[in-house]
């Protein structure tokens, strides 16, 4: 399992390198977000839902659309604004979806996705398939936040809250801002709602409890709230190069690369040889190279294209 996740991490990685570079380039219009960091988050995460589970992401969602199983030419062709994208072109990088994938949106309001997910977690009540809300830590600070808490645990839906919180609300530190901004999770408790604080950056600690999270909203013990620790290694956006960061704090967190983790437990704990690792990301970067080739050899979409769409 570890070697797979590994993999499935320095995809995400080396997808959002991919994506960076199309935007420097001019080839991505409009804006991006990126996960470089909070891979572990993605993948552990997405190995505890099963294929009919569903799931709400935020705008810095590339990450969680690929842990579903979504197409990465797909997505890199989304992004784009190409006829082979996942959402013909139109959502770009702020809006993609995959219904085929139950990844039900990314959404570019700050705490979008816990009303999608609330909502369909009501749909899916009795029916053993769970609904999870990823959202960033800013949304802690909306009102809807605690709505959505209120509701989810009045009416017991089977609902995950995956709050990835990588210490920062776009440029400002959430101790800025934000009262206890070191126990995120006791707001959740406030509510009765069963929470775990998870290391985000440990793909294992990440699948570990997301699993038992999962498992306890399948079984209808209501939801369920997760606190992920986690940081991102890039700005809040494309255009922003995090000089607001205290000197040092970017490098600490890099010390603790959940790929370095991953790496370093493969070899270390479990025995595995370097070359197998490097055969597996060897793999990753010649599958990634064809999918962004053809990503870009796709059309743009035709004015009736985009009517026949709309």
């Amino acid at each position: 399992m570890l070697l797979r996740a590994h993999a499935d991490m320095y995809a995400i990685r080396r997808f959002e390198e991919h994506i960076m570079r199309l935007f420097l380039r001019g080839e991505i219009a409009g804006t991006t977000h990126l996960c470089n960091g909070q891979e572990a988050v993605c993948v552990g995460l997405g190995y505890a839902l099963d294929e009919d589970d569903v799931v709400a992401g935020t705008y810095r969602g590339h990450g969680h659309i690929l842990a579903r199983g979504s197409e990465e030419l797909r997505l890199a062709a989304e992004l784009l604004g190409r006829v082979d994208g996942l959402c013909g072109g139109r959502a770009g990088s702020l809006n993609v979806f995959d219904p085929t994938r139950n990844y039900i949106g990314s959404f570019a309001i700050i705490g979008g996705s816990i009303g999608a997910a609330t909502g369909a977690a009501l749909a899916l009540k009795g029916t053993g398939r769970v609904a999870v809300a990823d959202f960033g830590d800013g949304t802690t600070n909306q009102g809807y936040f605690f709505e959505c808490l209120n509701f989810a645990k009045v009416y017991d839906l089977p609902l995950v809250f995956s709050l990835e919180n990588n210490g920062y609300m776009e440029y400002t530190p959430i101790g800025n801002v934000t009262a206890r901004p070191d126990d995120l999770a006791g707001r959740a408790e406030a509510f009765g709602i069963e929470t775990e604080r998870v290391d985000g950056m440990d793909v294992r600690a990440v699948y570990e409890a997301s699993l038992r999270a999962v498992e306890r909203a399948r079984a209808g013990e209501g939801p369920q709230f997760l606190e992920y620790r986690t940081y991102r290694f890039v700005g809040h956006s494309r255009s922003d190069p995090g000089d607001y960061r205290p000197e040092g704090e970017l490098e600490r967190w890099q010390e603790r690369d959940p790929l370095t983790l991953s790496r370093r437990a493969l070899t270390d704990e479990l025995g595995t040889p370097d070359e197998d690792i490097a055969a597996r990301e060897q793999e990753v970067d010649e599958r990634l190279e064809r999918a962004i080739d053809a990503a870009l050899a796709s059309p743009f979409p035709t004015p009736e294209e985009l009517e026949v769409l709309s």
